[in-house]
């Protein structure tokens, strides 16, 4: 019987210790939703191992099948160009296939909801809240309008109004957007991070958040992105074992 592809989760990477530790802790839960599922973790830049490092290392092992997976939120430059233009870098033995973003999927959904109960928000405050949905921003038009349309999807789930903020590259800043839920009268404003780890863009949101009446966490290893990294692995994973013949 074919072994299942090893998955490679591939990281940014930061310079804040809190990332590195935030992307291991997911990988952590991915293993454990999943025992026997060979989860390796690689970053494009500031922590080790990289990319190139852990796809040698596969290949040196014997290693022939690999779904690479963008631990991003949001189909933009890294997961178009960066990661594809490493991924082409890999030893010729190996079979990558690239798989979806995580974002978007009702399960993140499910996860910024569940941060914003952790930090003190209940079912019941829905109708009186007003949420900005503060992401890292993107020069890319197409990540930008995906935040969009989650925070007008998310408005209808019962919220008093959802808005969408950018710690960078785009507009509205998160204070801004805090700003205007004020302004619309909003009994309670809360800011909910759609980022999945701590760094110096999620510090920045948290600056934006002064004003608010909560402050929610990062995704970071909460079990629903947990189930969308292996959603995201299985919809490469069934293509590939059907094209082996498993």
């Amino acid at each position: 019987m074919t072994s299942r592809p090893v998955l490679l989760v591939i990281a940014h990477g930061s310079r804040d210790p809190r990332h590195a530790a935030t992307v291991h802790a997911l990988v952590r839960r991915v293993r454990a939703r999943r025992p026997g599922l060979r989860v390796e973790t690689g970053f494009l830049d500031f922590n080790i191992p990289s990319v190139p490092a852990v796809l040698e290392s596969l290949a040196a092992e014997g290693v022939r099948d690999v779904v690479a997976l963008p631990l991003l939120l949001t189909r933009a430059f890294h997961a178009k160009a960066d990661i594809p233009a490493v991924l082409r870098e890999a030893p010729a033995r190996l079979r990558i296939r690239q798989a979806e973003v995580l974002g978007p999927s009702p399960l993140l959904t499910a996860a910024l909801e569940r941060r914003l109960y952790e930090a003190g928000l209940t079912p019941a405050d829905k109708s009186s809240t007003g949420v900005v949905l503060a992401s890292a921003g993107s020069t890319d038009p197409e990540a930008i309008a995906v935040i969009a349309e989650i925070a007008r999807e998310w408005r209808h789930t019962g919220w008093c109004a959802v808005r969408p903020a950018f710690a960078s590259a785009s507009l509205p800043r998160t204070e801004d957007a805090v700003r205007e839920l004020r302004a619309l009268g909003c009994a309670r404003v809360a800011v909910a991070p759609y980022v999945l780890a701590p760094g110096f863009l999620p510090d920045r949101i948290a600056r934006g958040a002064a004003e608010a009446d909560v402050l929610a966490d990062v995704l970071g290893p909460a079990p629903e992105v947990a189930r969308v990294l292996l959603e995201r692995y299985d919809e490469v994973r069934v293509p590939v074992l059907t094209a082996l013949g498993a």
